[in-house]
């Protein structure tokens, strides 16, 4: 895994994890790799990953079934869905905002721009 220097490195494996649940990769109700497995897998301290674990069992995004491991909580993929959506709305848009109004783009070209995209998509699956 490539790290980011400006951001902590547990919270680029929580982003991971958030990936892997908003792509379905891993579901609800559904056991995750070890704290171990993901030292190993991203190549880290187990210290750095059990942050990121204790973090996501704060976020209830995740739980623990002792002796058994880790599973994406019941209603984890709503909950980081959540999570995301108000970390891009407050984080990400204000600055695609501020470029837009830069390059005086509007928001019909935004939209276009992006049904092209769902387009390009919707061919690439086919």
């Amino acid at each position: 895994m490539d790290y980011d220097n400006s951001k902590p490195i547990y919270l680029q494996i929580v982003d991971l994890f958030y990936e892997n649940i908003l792509s379905k990769k891993w579901l609800e109700e559904e056991r995750i790799p070890s704290v171990r497995e993901v030292a190993v897998m991203v190549e880290v301290n187990p210290n750095t990953a059990i942050r990121a674990f204790n973090y996501l069992q704060e976020q209830k995004v995740i739980h623990n079934q002792r002796g058994i491991g880790y599973f994406v909580s019941k209603n984890g993929y709503q909950l980081v869905l959540k999570i995301k959506k108000q970390e891009f709305m407050k984080q990400l848009l204000p600055d695609v905002f501020k470029k837009m109004g830069l390059l005086h783009i509007e928001i019909e070209e935004i939209s276009a721009a992006y049904q092209q995209h769902i387009k390009s998509l919707d061919h690439e699956e086919k």
